[in-house]
């Protein structure tokens, strides 16, 4: 079972994001603030989770929580100053959203701008350690698919609504087919071939 908090001194908020090795589409970013005895027995990274478990989750987590917020980052905004001061933008624009003001803040991975003075730590696959973190990375990740499903209805050839973006192999076919859309992250690798063909 995941921690529910990294002390007991601070109002903490969990922060995670949602998107980052896509091949299109935004990075979205949440920050939760748990209750500090709050329990959850299948509250987990929520990649470990199925698409059904995030969905019901997500529903818990936004009853339970103290206060929650989701944030997105564009695809323009990720080309023009790269995936990881995206990542880290949007989880400052969620904690903007906050309407709680948190103490400390948990922040998935190894790498995070300070926030308004406010004291943070880095935890590295913090989306299984702690609750706060892991229910950030559920609720970035049900945005994040929601939103890109209603891409998919603007490009179907892409299967978005079952890839989300991400770089599997129908996803990179329909791009060597199709062609590049407007959604497509233009600084990324978008096939293994991409410098021959001067996308």
């Amino acid at each position: 079972m995941l921690k529910s908090s990294f002390g007991n001194e601070f109002i903490e908020a969990g922060c995670d994001e949602a998107g980052r090795g896509c091949l299109a589409g935004p990075v979205a970013a949440a920050a939760v603030i748990l209750p500090k005895k709050f329990k959850h027995k299948f509250l987990n990274d929520s990649k470990q989770l199925s698409a059904r478990q995030r969905e019901e989750l997500q529903g818990e987590i936004k009853e339970a929580a103290l206060s929650w917020a989701v944030a997105e980052v564009s695809h323009q905004v990720i080309d023009e100053i790269n995936i990881l001061k995206a990542s880290i933008r949007g989880m400052h624009e969620a904690l903007d959203k906050l309407e709680i003001r948190p103490q400390l803040i948990l922040a998935d991975g190894n790498r995070f701008y300070a926030y308004q003075n406010i004291p943070h730590h880095c935890i590295v696959k913090g989306d299984g350690k702690y609750l706060s973190i892991a229910a950030a990375s559920v609720l970035a990740k049900t945005h994040r698919d929601e939103l890109m499903r209603k891409l998919a209805l603007e490009f179907p050839g892409y299967k978005w609504e079952k890839n989300a973006g991400y770089p599997t192999k129908e996803h990179r076919e329909a791009i060597r087919n199709l062609g590049v859309t407007p959604y497509h992250r233009k600084t990324f690798r978008l096939l293994p071939e991409q410098l021959k063909l001067g996308l």
